[in-house]
């Protein structure tokens, strides 16, 4: 990334490293980062932070307004996202209001999506994370939604279960809707993607 002018996103998919965590609700922006990744071109490699894996490159059609973005998977657990997501902050020169959290949201419907600039956590530990490492909640989120547990099921249980059957597949749909909501935002604008992807 040599071009100075245009200034750095930071896309972070927040998940649980591993693959017994792989296919988990708490893992779509994993799923969401791995898309983004497959659509650059590219594969994550270890940053030299040695905490997040991460792909450097560009959104956007070849020749138009491009943006630069590092597209980012933490190496820690979803309660310890901050400090890598910090790291990657500092190195890049990415200030909050440029970095994009892909999260699974509990309060939202399964294959429906929000995206938002800032807001609380919601329980969420891994936005808990990242706001105190931050020291602000003012990143942009695309808060994919995962929906309630049936019946009694504790949330902790549901978010770290495999989708069922037929999420499944669904699934794929709502990752690649969720990869066009990030580009859109980073390319487009907040406002913009609110009224194509907020459901």
């Amino acid at each position: 990334m040599t071009d100075t002018a245009t200034p750095v996103w930071l896309v972070v998919g927040l998940g649980n490293p591993g693959p017994t965590y792989a296919g988990h609700r708490h893992n779509i922006g994993y799923l969401v980062a791995d898309e983004l990744a497959s659509r650059m071109g590219s594969s994550f490699r270890a940053h030299k932070s040695g905490r997040a894996d991460v792909v450097e490159g560009r959104f956007g059609a070849p020749g138009s307004d491009q943006a630069r973005v590092v597209l980012a998977r933490p190496r820690s657990y979803m309660n310890e996202v901050g400090g890598p997501v910090k790291a990657l902050a500092t190195f890049y020169k990415v200030p909050p209001e440029r970095v994009v959290a892909i999260h699974d949201e509990l309060d939202i419907p399964f294959d429906t999506m929000r995206a938002k600039l800032g807001g609380g956590d919601n329980g969420h530990n891994g936005l808990k994370s990242m706001r105190s490492s931050l020291g602000t909640g003012d990143f942009h989120r695309l808060r994919v939604g995962i929906g309630r547990p049936p019946g009694r099921q504790e949330v902790a249980d549901f978010v770290l279960s495999n989708y069922s059957a037929a999420e499944r597949k669904v699934l794929p749909f709502q990752v690649d809707t969720a990869a066009d909501a990030v580009e859109c935002l980073v390319l487009e604008g907040l406002e913009r993607t609110q009224q194509k992807f907020n459901s």
